[in-house]
């Protein structure tokens, strides 16, 4: 039975060890976290800097359309 627990504690003590120096982290599921906040946040600014030129152009249509209105001669 001694063995057994020292084997136990052992097996513990190292993936404590492993867990702790970084040995046993899950790269992949980091990496892909990184990967897709990434993309998010390219896909983010893409989109706000489209959005901002879209309602430049209509915001310039809606005063055109209006400055056409009064300059037409009532009848």
């Amino acid at each position: 039975m001694s063995k057994l627990k020292e084997f136990i504690v052992m097996t513990i003590a190292c993936l404590a060890f492993m867990l702790i120096t970084g040995i046993a982290k899950a790269n992949p599921v980091t990496d892909w976290i990184t990967s897709e906040k990434n993309k998010i946040v390219e896909y983010q600014t893409k989109s706000w800097a489209d959005s901002k030129v879209q309602l430049a152009n209509t915001k310039e249509s809606i005063l055109n359309f209006f400055k056409s209105k009064q300059n037409e001669p009532q009848d």
